[in-house]
């Protein structure tokens, strides 16, 4: 078969069909699956949940994770991305496991959303919510980047007050104005919540459950779409600036790798990132790459 009509029989119609297909390929590398059920149910009434699917020796060293769904509907790629892994049956080296997490979010991957069911950005949820982050830049904006309508006077004078705070305060600022994380905004975009959202919980869980914290190495690759040129990857790292963690990136990747953080990506900077969750429960043994893939100019 030509290598990319069989890339294309990896993409799901839809997230039943994306679970049906997950879980039928882990029966048939004998792979273990634990599911977490969400609350929810899908449009058409199905059952809705993150399952894990463990491949390799229970007590590997390293682990490889594959996380897709983070933003619901991205989870389209990243569970096309799985299957195509799961289907060539990896050869592992010696002493390495690979985890793979299917749909995350996976309220926003079947009712074809960015958000989770709590209307929380995922990817802007792991925060000290005792003390979150601010963004004045959001609060200053709020009503124009979600004005009362989107044609006429209302529309034309939210776009003013937009573009004047662009000229003022620079693209970047804008930038990370509109969807660094915000906080106090439930009904606006980018929303981190207030509170750890059902997928923050499970996301905790897989760690725990598979006894993350006590291997030597686990390495995360999470899928993402949206961002950059069309079709193209973006490796992104968000991870703390100068860390040891950015420098294993950049040596493991290539120096392709990008920074929020260091205002070297096409994304700006960012609150709440899950790779958050992952540092606090595995500290420098563990390290987070994004892949974005783009699509469409904004």
């Amino acid at each position: 078969m030509d290598p990319l009509k069989a890339a294309r029989t990896c993409f799901p119609k839809d997230y039943a069909d994306s679970r049906k297909r997950f879980l039928a390929a882990a029966r048939a590398l004998k792979a273990p699956v634990k599911t977490y059920p969400n609350p929810n149910k899908g449009p058409n009434g199905e059952t809705l949940a993150t399952d894990v699917a463990w491949l390799g020796p229970r007590n590997a060293a390293k682990v490889l994770v594959l996380l897709s769904g983070t933003h619901g509907v991205e989870a389209f790629t990243g569970a096309g991305c799985i299957m195509d892994a799961l289907k060539t049956r990896p050869k592992l080296p010696a002493g390495t496991a690979l985890l793979a997490i299917h749909a995350i979010n996976p309220h926003g991957f079947a009712w074809i959303r960015r958000v989770t069911e709590e209307g929380v950005d995922l990817n802007r949820n792991f925060v000290d919510f005792a003390n979150p982050p601010a963004n004045p830049g959001y609060d200053a904006l709020a009503d124009a980047i979600l004005p009362p309508a989107l044609e006429g006077p209302a529309f034309e004078a939210a776009q003013k007050r937009i573009a004047a705070y662009r000229e003022k305060h620079g693209l970047a600022a804008l930038h990370v104005a509109f969807s660094g994380g915000q906080y106090r905004h439930p009904k606006g975009l980018f929303f981190g919540g207030f509170e750890p959202t059902w997928s923050h919980r499970t996301h905790a869980a897989i760690i725990a459950d598979h006894a993350l914290a006590a291997r030597k190495h686990v390495a995360v690759i999470d899928y993402h779409t949206g961002l950059g040129p069309h079709g193209y990857g973006e490796l992104i790292c968000v991870h703390l600036p100068a860390t040891k963690a950015v420098a294993r990136c950049k040596a493991w990747w290539g120096d392709n790798v990008t920074e929020p953080l260091a205002g070297t990506s096409a994304a700006g900077a960012r609150h709440g990132f899950g790779c958050r969750l992952w540092e606090d429960k595995l500290g420098d043994a563990m390290t987070f790459i994004t892949i974005e893939y783009g699509t469409y100019d904004t």
